[in-house]
């Protein structure tokens, strides 16, 4: 009978796949080709706009309102490209009809790709830490008797490195536990560090695919070769280097108690770094020799990943089972109650993904469709003419850096790449720098900033990152010169 069951839902799941791709018109459709109307002076591009600064708006004031970022731009994608459909379908040209439909496709293909890449990020990393990498890694810096100033560079130097391969936002994160287990009670301390710890993130995330989410959609997009992203590592550590030195005078060089914390490792943590690594390998050989998406070698790593929870499963129940014969042997003996010693559950990948930050990922799909449909009005051909027409192209992407602190650094980079503006290699990864090290002058300007605003709330403010903004923004702009100058045969037109 199981089997029978079994046997119908295996029909029903094949003849259901079948049917939608049969019913779905290819994805390939070029986007270029579509016909587009100008809708910015009409009424519906005005009310997508207004719906669009409304719903950013709500983003900006999480914190404050206590409401998911997500939800407010789902909405205002569905209203937006509703919108869109409307006047698309009431065309007497039958061309027309489709458009929508089109784009909308173009844009989801897009989303798709980055969910799916950074569900197997996220996976890898929720895994280490259910592993316990992070927490050893936090415990031994903790436990070193380093003095202060020590503890500021380390965790500046270690987020720095760390963020390329992770991300910066957990890196943030880790590094700002150990500032303050460190710190203590010497809130400037762990004020200062936590400012460190941002800017180095950011900065060490900006000459990496696998950094911050912009680098990756610039990769994805294939503006930027994965090697190619490697000669922005000096313009990156001047970003971080110039305002560190001007905070590490304030630290004084005082050492605290020494903690005597202990964290071991769970059997197969490094198994679980080593596939990581391999998974990275996979991503970018996939998208430099075999020329297919990277989220393909990401994906068959998360596979592998999967395989190998398998096997920590099967080695748990075992070691399950040996102690559960040893409490019955004990209970025999002793007569010791089972319910004296907790069971732990066997470790679930699943649990894992359960885990990823669903609302961060739903917040990409609401800001890729909102900045597409807004594309798709056309104010982003007005915004490109505007920033790389009339301003020129070294002045916007320098614009771009600073409007991703103020806004978010991922929709402004998503538009961007959408608007395509046609710039050289040095341009492209001028605003590739900008935009991933922009966010740092003001701690609400990333994803790390944000975090670890929340991890050290009271002590890590917008007003104390504020105070130090002027030593940021002497960095932000030395390692644009440093680009500038360093890699100053990437730009084949004038410098503008």
């Amino acid at each position: 009978m199981m089997r029978h069951m079994q046997l119908n839902r295996s029909i029903t799941i094949t003849l259901l796949f079948s049917l939608l791709l049969f019913s779905f018109p290819q994805v390939s459709l070029a986007a270029d080709n579509v016909k587009l109307l100008d809708l910015t002076g009409h009424w519906i591009g005005y009310a997508s706009l207004a719906i669009f600064v409304i719903a950013y708006a709500l983003v900006i004031l999480e914190e404050e309102i206590h409401m998911r970022k997500s939800k407010p731009v789902m909405v205002a994608a569905g209203i937006i490209w509703a919108m869109i459909a409307v006047i698309y379908a009431g065309q007497t040209d039958t061309a027309y009809h489709h458009t929508a439909e089109i784009m909308i496709r173009h844009n989801l293909l897009e989303y798709a790709e980055l969910l799916l890449f950074l569900l197997a990020a996220m996976t890898y990393i929720n895994t280490m830490g259910e592993r316990g990498v992070f927490d050893a890694l936090r415990t031994w810096l903790v436990n070193q008797g380093f003095s202060l100033r020590t503890i500021f560079w380390l965790t500046g130097l270690l987020a720095f490195f760390i963020s390329p391969i992770a991300d910066n936002l957990t890196t943030a994160l880790l590094m700002a536990t150990v500032a303050m287990a460190v710190g203590g009670t010497n809130h400037k301390f762990v004020a200062l560090a936590c400012i460190n710890i941002v800017v180095a993130a950011n900065a060490g995330g900006a000459f990496s695919p696998f950094g911050d989410i912009t680098t990756l959609m610039v990769w994805q997009k294939g503006v930027v070769e994965f090697q190619e992203f490697f000669v922005l590592f000096i313009p990156s550590v001047v970003n971080w280097i110039v305002p560190a030195m001007l905070m590490s005078i304030a630290v004084a060089n005082d050492h605290p108690t020494s903690l005597n914390e202990t964290a071991s490792m769970k059997h197969g943590a490094l198994v679980v770094v080593g596939l990581f690594l391999l998974t990275i390998t996979m991503a970018v050989c996939a998208h430099n020799f075999l020329h297919l998406p990277p989220v393909i070698g990401m994906m068959t790593g998360l596979g592998l990943l999967k395989l190998y929870g398998y096997v920590i499963k099967i080695r748990d129940l075992r070691d399950q089972r040996i102690s559960n014969s040893m409490a019955d042997s004990g209970r025999t003996t002793l007569n010791i109650e089972s319910s004296d010693k907790p069971q732990t559950a066997p470790f679930n990948i699943f649990q894992q993904l359960e885990r990823a930050e669903w609302d961060t990922l739903m917040f990409f799909y609401g800001i890729i469709l909102c900045v597409g449909g807004l594309g798709t009005i056309g104010y982003l051909t007005v915004g490109s003419q505007l920033m790389y027409g009339d301003l020129g192209a070294t002045n916007a992407n320098i614009l771009v850096g600073i409007l991703s602190a103020i806004i978010d650094n991922i929709p402004v980079m998503f538009a961007v790449l959408s608007m395509m503006p046609d710039m050289d290699h040095g341009q492209w990864l001028l605003v590739t720098l900008t935009a991933g090290v922009g966010g740092s002058l003001l701690s609400i300007g990333s994803a790390a900033g944000v975090a670890v605003m929340g991890q050290a709330r009271g002590i890590y403010t917008f007003f104390a990152h504020l105070k130090w903004m002027w030593a940021i923004a002497l960095g932000y702009a030395a390692s644009i010169w440093v680009h500038l100058w360093l890699n100053a045969d990437l730009f084949h037109q004038a410098i503008s």
